[in-house]
């Protein structure tokens, strides 16, 4: 089904493989009649080509990269404005779109989420940008339908800005990089390594692009395969996808880690350009004659079969046969994982899920990015036709993910068969996804063709004895299980006709809806702010030393961002810096807050000329051990604050206040094994906040250790990679901490002690 390559390879003419090996250069001489340098030939990868075109530092080992658009959702927007104008932003130096996808319902905390929108509104008008309301799109679908362009370079807020199948390389980041680009900065990456992803075959009836995505996943991310590299889709099988069954591979990428992704193009995507009404932003794209990829996935779409990826995260991915095959088996290795992320704060079982041998969900849902798209929710209705969902716990919800692709669905009758049967059609919106929408009953079981089912994401309240899980789908085994009342079904199962209707992209309603200032910006318009849009606290410079208490210690393999600041209804508060801070951690370690604010108090009165040893008492005795060794360190040369230890923290969305929110509770570092992604990285660099790692093996140090770095902004000044650190008991006890590789700017971002303060306008 799915082969990695152990090593990189040759890809000729875009259809034959040749392994890097002894033989290889024999065989590109015998067939090419020349030898290209593996280096000439990384160069005529299609990433590479965007690449080179769009960076602007003269040098393809560092990139610095100017993109094309931008775009944001509600959850991020406010925030990434408040920086850039903290930072003396007059204009929207490029396309930029702000959807309001996320915070949608305007549910929860009275007036806020509105107000964000309207502030939103507001700023398009002001700097010159886009906005979409509420309900019209989710971020991503807008973006394939209006921004996506072949050779382009889209960035986002949101961590599945992935519009790869249409020729444009995007990468999802945290907002402070979205800061940069509208102050005519740069994103500063070294040149990545490529990966060819390979597809041949063709996928059989009833295998959805979820199926496929899944199996990907599964086969790369534990490994770490793709890690902070670009995924590049080649080969004769891409042939045998439509745009949309592209499309909905293409978003899943984010769940390997990769950096970004990139498809060869063809009279498909051209054909999507056509029916959006703009053909001119297709570009045919296919790798040079010999190209050469650092690494070769293989994938054999023939051999893909419906899959499900069981809680807690889409690498646990099983085909719905072999889980149906094992139950007991897998259901245990689950509930035995849960128990690390878990730990004994509430019951789970999945066991309890099994009636007469078979597995029961109580809930389906096909919506957003992953799931919404026109193709999912027609071959739903083909196999859920003359069928009923049944009037029993199980719940079938759909969300179209455009009023476009909506208004098609209710033309072509799809809408209407869907209802029929007692599913429920929603407008475009993201919260399914990430906890803010049909949420699951406690202990219930929630299958989805959306992107993610992280523990903590789907409305779980872990403190309150709350657990629900998701496991991740195709919309068509979603939609069989539905026709099954509730029983867990592969669509392969079913005999359907599926209709295949041709897709009528209507651009109307955004015309009516849709506030596009065509570039345009008016200096006079007044910013609409809301009682909730609050500015960021001051943040202060790296000072020479550090003392740093270990204030949460977390030993799980990866760390997700939904743990370390959960979504859902936390999302309210992420144009309240201060607000949302209080839920840091709140459903991994419930203590951290106050744990953090304790060291905080001692920061504070640095800053106002005080002794910090009088605001905390407990530092009476570090001091003391300290100035056996640094007898000079006091309240004008050392600053005081926290770190969290995680074995690999920043898996998932790239959400900056995962990093915001520990920075303004006093936190100076992470220390990790290993950072999950660049970009949650980035966050903590974006931040001020020192991006620590420590080698795997027993820790020096455990939770409510005091640590002292000295010589700090000399180590990040000069690039060290190696710095010197101690825990503090009666005595000092030295170990080691790397920082990697930071460009000048990023090192310069951890001094100035954020990228605000970086780019302060006095």
């Amino acid at each position: 089904m799915i082969e990695l390559y152990k090593g990189g390879a040759y890809v000729l003419d875009g259809t034959r493989i040749v392994a890097d090996s002894e033989d290889a250069q024999a065989i590109l001489e015998r067939e090419m009649g020349r030898v290209p340098a593996k280096e000439e030939a990384r160069k005529q990868t299609i990433s590479y080509g965007i690449l080179e075109s769009h960076n602007t530092s003269g040098n393809m080992e560092k990139l610095k990269i100017r993109f094309d658009k931008l775009t944001s959702h509600d959850i991020t927007f406010v925030g990434i404005i408040q920086t850039a104008r903290a930072s003396g932003l007059t204009k929207f130096p490029m396309p930029y779109v702000l959807t309001n996808c996320h915070n949608s319902l305007c549910a929860v905390g009275g007036t806020i989420n509105e107000d964000d929108h309207m502030f939103g509104l507001s700023c398009a008008k002001k700097y010159g940008g886009v906005y979409v309301p509420p309900h019209q799109a989710v971020i991503h679908q807008y973006a394939r339908e209006m921004l996506s362009g072949g050779g382009k370079m889209i960035l986002g807020s949101d961590s599945h800005t992935r519009y790869g199948a249409l020729g444009t390389m995007a990468m999802g980041e945290g907002g402070p990089e979205l800061v940069k680009q509208l102050l005519n900065q740069t994103y500063d990456i070294p040149m990545p390594q490529v990966v060819g992803v390979y597809l041949t075959g063709a996928p059989v009836k009833g295998v959805g692009p979820q199926d496929v995505a899944l199996a990907i996943i599964k086969a790369v991310f534990d490994c770490g395969y793709v890690n902070n590299k670009v995924m590049e889709f080649i080969g004769d099988g891409v042939a045998s996808l439509s745009a949309d069954f592209r499309i909905g591979i293409d978003v899943m990428t984010t769940e390997t880690t990769c950096l970004s992704s990139i498809w060869k193009t063809d009279e498909k995507i051209e054909e999507f350009y056509e029916i959006h009404r703009r053909k001119e932003d297709y570009q045919e794209l296919n790798p040079g004659k010999v190209a050469y990829y650092d690494r070769m996935v293989m994938v054999d779409l023939s051999k893909i079969r419906p899959m499900i990826a069981m809680p807690f995260h889409p690498s646990n991915a099983y085909t719905i046969e072999e889980l149906n095959a094992n139950l007991d088996d897998i259901l245990t290795d689950c509930e035995a994982r849960a128990r690390v992320s878990l730990g004994d704060q509430v019951e789970f079982s999945l066991k309890n899920k099994v009636r007469n041998g078979k597995l029961y969900v109580d809930q389906g849902i096909i919506a957003g990015c992953a799931g919404g798209g026109f193709e999912n929710i027609c071959a739903a209705a083909d196999i859920l036709e003359g069928r009923s969902i049944g009037a029993d716990e199980f719940t079938l919800s759909v969300y179209p993910a455009s009023m476009p692709v909506y208004m098609e669905l209710v033309k072509n009758g799809s809408a209407a068969t869907l209802m029929q049967t007692g599913a429920v059609l929603k407008t475009a919106f993201c919260g399914p996804c990430f906890g803010a929408g049909d949420t699951p009953s406690n202990n219930g079981f929630s299958i989805r063709h959306s992107t993610r089912n992280f523990p903590n994401r789907e409305g779980s309240k872990l403190q309150s004895g709350q657990i629900a899980s998701v496991a991740l789908m195709d919309a068509r085994s979603i939609a069989a299980t539905a026709a099954n009342k509730g029983y867990l079904t592969a669509a392969t199962e079913l005999d359907v006709e599926y209709r295949n209707p041709k897709y009528v992209f209507d651009k109307q309603i955004y015309e009516n809806r849709v506030f596009d200032s065509k570039g345009v910006a008016d200096p006079e318009v007044e910013i609409h702010f809301g009682p909730n849009i609050k500015d960021w606290p001051a943040m202060s410079a790296l000072p020479p030393y550090l003392i740093l208490k270990v204030v949460s210690e977390i030993h799980d393999p990866v760390t997700t961002t939904d743990e370390l600041i959960p979504s859902g209804e936390t999302s309210s508060y992420r144009s309240n810096p201060l607000g949302l801070a209080e839920f840091t951690l709140s459903r991994k370690d419930p203590e951290y807050v106050g744990r953090a604010k304790a060291v905080q108090v001692a920061q504070k009165a640095i800053e106002v000329g005080n002794c910090p040893a009088e605001a905390l008492k407990e530092l009476k005795p570090v001091f003391k051990a300290i100035h056996t060794l640094y007898p000079d360190v006091d309240r004008t040369n050392v600053g005081v604050g926290s770190t969290i230890f995680a074995v690999k923290p920043g898996d998932g969305s790239a959400r900056e206040q995962a990093a915001s929110c520990q920075k303004v509770l006093g936190g100076w570092a992470n220390i990790a094994h290993s950072y999950a992604t660049k970009r949650y990285r980035s966050n903590l660099i974006n931040w001020g906040m020192l991006p620590f790692l420590i080698e795997e093996g027993e820790l020096p140090f455990t939770n409510g250790d005091y640590l002292f770095v000295p010589d700090i902004i000399e180590a990040v000044r000069e690039g060290a990679s190696e710095v010197k650190a101690y825990v503090v008991k009666d005595t000092l006890q030295e170990f080691s901490l790397r920082l990697g590789e930071m460009t000048k700017e990023e090192r310069e971002i951890i001094l100035k002690g954020c990228l605000i303060n970086y780019n302060r306008v006095s």
